[in-house]
């Protein structure tokens, strides 16, 4: 399904199901950041948009009624997401607002929440580097289309292990790091080069080394 056509089918399904001032909320509060954050961070992403509630409605230690961009909410967690231009959420905030959003993500945090903020700048002009910050957040297993087998789980931790490291990745850190053997963590570096996630680097006659190519944070 097309993005265009899953949106609107989206939306109209949560408009539908709400009522009063929350409806007017969604309808007023999903506009054209969130729907960017969308069309090229989240669906490029994952392909659907499921499990996703648009202008949620939470609760501060007061009980006081707020809402958050997108929920996120799977048996995996809860995740809420905001899309914040620099205009509304920084520029024109006060000290007192500021303390609050802080206080704010701070009590969502401790009830079990994720939050994970996005600016709107990045959601335009740097939605692979969005893409790739959602990926590792969510983790291996969330929100995919297909299901993750033993060996792609494997496969992506090897990853981020090379992007943790920040330089190249030899069999020995995998081995090191993953717990498997020496065998395992060769198979595990050639499969990523033949997806084209790394690149070998040849000293001799012999691959010592592996390089993590660009764009592979898409793998995460």
């Amino acid at each position: 399904m097309d993005f265009e056509t899953a949106h609107q089918t989206f939306l109209a399904r949560h408009i539908e199901l709400r009522q009063g001032d929350r409806k007017g909320r969604l309808i007023r509060g999903h506009s054209y950041a969130e729907t960017s954050f969308l069309k090229q961070v989240w669906y490029p992403l994952f392909g659907h948009l499921d499990h996703l509630h648009p202008e949620y409605e939470v609760y501060d230690w007061n009980r006081k009624s707020q809402f958050i961009d997108f929920a996120y909410i799977t048996p995996f967690g809860r995740f809420g997401i905001e899309c914040d231009g620099y205009q509304s959420h920084v520029k024109d905030m006060d000290r007192e607002r500021f303390s609050y959003a802080l206080n704010r993500d701070t009590f969502l945090t401790a009830l079990g929440w994720k939050m994970l903020h996005f600016s709107f700048d990045d959601i335009q002009n740097r939605s692979e580097v969005c893409r790739m910050l959602l990926q590792i957040a969510i983790g291996p297993g969330i929100a995919r289309k297909t299901p993750l087998t033993a060996t792609s789980i494997m496969e992506r931790e090897v990853l981020r292990l090379a992007w943790q490291l920040g330089r190249w990745i030899r069999p020995k850190d995998v081995t090191n790091n993953l717990g498997v053997d020496f065998r395992t963590a060769r198979k595990l570096l050639h499969t990523l080069v033949e997806r084209g996630c790394l690149s070998p680097i040849v000293r001799g006659a012999d691959v010592r080394h592996y390089e993590l190519k660009a764009g592979s944070f898409e793998h995460l």
